[in-house]
């Protein structure tokens, strides 16, 4: 980690496209900082994490027996159990691949930590695998991103949140996966999302350098650092015209533009400084008034 704090961006792009590419293996690739998704196998991060989004949601009307949505559970499905001790009736988990541990020595140290926090656990001790403790937490684990999504019931989802996913999701497939979370909402439901807006190279703006021709191609969409670069107010109006009412509960700056302008590629050069320096956002969204009938119609509505 110390020695990748002096790598450059430049650098950790080169080394991230050479790694992705040796045939090591998802689960030894894994154990390298730079290809880890997310921190949900630490107990107390995924309690905390969960507990955040789930206090907000509660703030805005969400009901005590819920059912919920994770998008990007990442390397662990934690928030299955942890779902459960909160209340959850039944856990949706969907990613756009399988990067979950399965070790279930990871989901009994999460038991034993929702025990400490004097919260209910499900028996992981008596699961004999993923699949059983998947089952006794009413979950299921969908790896297929947006082909998922559509997977599932109309307007059965009252609680969907993510942490940090939402800059990770493909440019060409934001606005379809924002009108597929607002088809499986209730009419009551809320989600919350932490947005962050940097470049996960360097904690910066870098990624903006490039064309979308390369920025979208396979040689970077595939090598563990893609970002979708939609901006902050962008995003804003995805969310409105998926159909959700939006409330950014919080927003986080540098205090100027952290990569020179003249370096980004022509799109983003329009963007002012007050956009650009919006460094991530956390939002909450709930359903728009009228806005059920227009849940197929926004998916062609485009970026």
């Amino acid at each position: 980690m110390t020695i990748a704090r002096h790598v450059p961006w430049w650098g950790k792009i080169a080394a991230k496209i050479a790694l992705s590419r040796l045939p090591l293996g998802r689960r030894l690739l894994q154990r390298l900082p730079v290809f880890r998704h997310g921190a949900m196998d630490d107990p107390a991060y995924a309690i905390a994490n969960f507990r955040r989004h789930h206090e907000r949601a509660r703030r805005h009307g969400l009901a005590a027996d819920f059912v919920c949505l994770e998008l990007g559970p990442g390397d662990s499905l934690a928030s299955a159990p942890i779902a459960r001790a909160f209340g959850g009736q039944g856990c949706w988990l969907v990613d756009s691949g399988s990067f979950a541990r399965t070790d279930m020595a990871v989901y009994r140290a999460l038991a034993d930590s929702l025990r400490n926090a004097d919260l209910p656990a499900v028996d992981a001790d008596g699961c004999r695998d993923i699949g059983e403790l998947m089952a006794a937490c009413r979950a299921k684990y969908l790896t297929h991103g947006l082909e998922s999504l559509r997977t599932i019931p109309d307007g059965t989802v009252d609680f969907i949140w993510s942490q940090a996913v939402l800059e990770h999701v493909r440019l060409d497939e934001f606005a379809a996966t924002m009108t597929e979370l607002r088809r499986v909402m209730s009419a009551n439901g809320v989600c919350s999302h932490r947005v962050d807006l940097r470049d996960h190279l360097a904690q910066s703006l870098n990624n903006l350098r490039f064309p979308d021709r390369v920025w979208e191609s396979g040689l970077i969409a595939n090598s563990g650092f893609y970002t979708n670069r939609i901006r902050f107010c962008e995003m804003i109006r995805h969310f409105e015209r998926a159909g959700f009412a939006v409330g950014v509960v919080g927003i986080d700056r540098w205090d100027a533009v952290p990569t020179p302008r003249a370096s980004m590629a022509e799109r983003f050069r329009r963007f002012d400084d007050d956009e650009l320096s919006i460094s991530g956002f956390d939002v909450v969204l709930t359903p728009a008034a009228g806005t059920a009938a227009r849940d197929h119609v926004t998916a062609a509505d485009g970026a």
